[in-house]
């Protein structure tokens, strides 16, 4: 069986050079980039080409450039790093999207529970924040505002650089968790105004277990990673130069062919996107279809579960998702679609279709093949059973 690969924003395969340079790091780069030996500064090397090919890809200086071990990590530091930075001059309010991922929702919650209070900011149905909404919640005491750049789920841009602004003028810190925008669309940490930028390489074709957060100069940040003097003393830990040396690799491809891959990407995913709504009645698309990245459609299947339609699809070889693989194994609804004010039997029969750099016209057109008849079983499965409970 032919399997097909629609799930790119829960993680994407590593482009090519990518795995070659992580093995081939790990194998000859063995030192340890903080040794002043030869050995060592090897390894520094690496890392600091590494650190210069993502800075590139950010439009970004690379001594602002943090290692991480990934997007939960760089979420994580730019919210917990920042506020305890600002904690003294008494700002404890945090805002946040109510659409973030759980690792700034989550975060923002522990927060909670120390005293800090927070205001999640409403989305409408289309899924996009409205930067009047943040004029209406931040304070003076407001420390920092973290609205993600492209949503995970329903793949919508939001409007970062208007709420970087509003959040300046009122002295806060604005974060943009850009792990699903960075290498689909131009990311340029100076035209989006914002002081922390958050990205993973797994999501752009690099490895699993690297990231970074951008932190401006000037930014004032608590370490949340004690210990040696690595990454210019702001996160304590020998980097995973072999990993990063990969991230690397990933940035400079993404860079170079951005462009061009979101054109195709866009197309093949507009293609999927008419055929199921075309092919299969009751569908519907969820969140704005003109402001999103170029790779992400989420759609509603009526009167379908989508966990049974999801397994429908993986037992003919296509993988997708119900939102985020972070969630999996919850029964909760999606709370993306939930904050979204859909009606419950939306956020329940909804799947994402993620695709990318080895996407191709054949599986799209595979997927529309198919799907209208599981789906059409799944229904009659369910009406059979609504029948027999009759």
């Amino acid at each position: 069986m032919t399997r097909i690969y629609f799930d790119y924003n829960a993680t994407t395969p590593p482009a090519p050079g990518v795995a070659d340079a992580v093995i081939r790091v790990t194998q000859d780069v063995f030192g340890n980039a903080s040794s002043v030996h030869a050995f060592g500064q090897q390894a520094k090397t690496v890392l600091d080409e590494a650190r210069s090919a993502l800075a590139a890809l950010l439009h970004a200086d690379q001594s602002e450039v943090v290692f991480t071990s990934g997007g939960t990590e760089a979420d994580n530091f730019a919210i917990r790093g920042a506020a305890e930075a600002l904690e003294p001059a008494g700002r404890r309010h945090l805002i946040a999207s109510a659409i973030e991922h759980e690792a700034i929702l989550n975060t923002v919650k522990a927060l909670t529970r120390r005293g800090w209070r927070t205001t999640l900011l409403r989305v409408d149905e289309t899924g996009v924040v409205s930067p009047e909404r943040l004029r209406e919640v931040i304070t003076d005491d407001t420390a920092i505002v973290s609205v993600m750049h492209a949503n995970n789920e329903i793949g919508t841009v939001q409007p970062v650089g208007e709420m970087a602004a509003i959040a300046h003028a009122h002295g806060a810190l604005m974060h943009t968790d850009a792990v699903q925008s960075a290498g689909k669309i131009p990311v340029d940490v100076r035209a989006l105004g914002v002081d922390l930028l958050s990205v993973s390489a797994h999501k752009f074709n690099g490895p699993k277990g690297a990231g970074a957060l951008w932190i401006k100069r000037g930014t004032r940040m608590q370490p949340v990673m004690t210990g040696g003097k690595h990454e210019r003393n702001r996160r304590a830990g020998t980097e995973n130069v072999a990993a990063l040396v990969g991230l690397g690799v990933a940035a400079a491809l993404a860079a170079s062919k951005m462009a061009s891959e979101a054109i195709r990407v866009a197309a093949l995913r507009d293609r999927l996107e008419a055929g199921i709504l075309s092919a299969v009645p009751g569908t519907v698309v969820n969140g704005a279809r003109e402001s999103r990245v170029p790779n992400t459609t989420n759609i509603s299947v009526d009167r379908v579960e989508a966990e049974s339609l999801l397994i429908a699809l993986d037992l003919e070889g296509v993988a997708v998702s119900t939102g985020s693989a972070c969630s999996s194994g919850t029964l909760e609804p999606s709370h993306v679609l939930r904050a979204m004010g859909l009606p419950a039997h939306r956020t329940q029969n909804s799947l994402r279709f993620s695709l990318g750099m080895f996407s191709t016209q054949e599986e799209v057109d595979r997927v529309i093949e198919i799907l209208p008849r599981l789906v059409e079983k799944l229904r009659g499965l369910t009406r059979k059973a609504v029948a027999a409970g009759g």
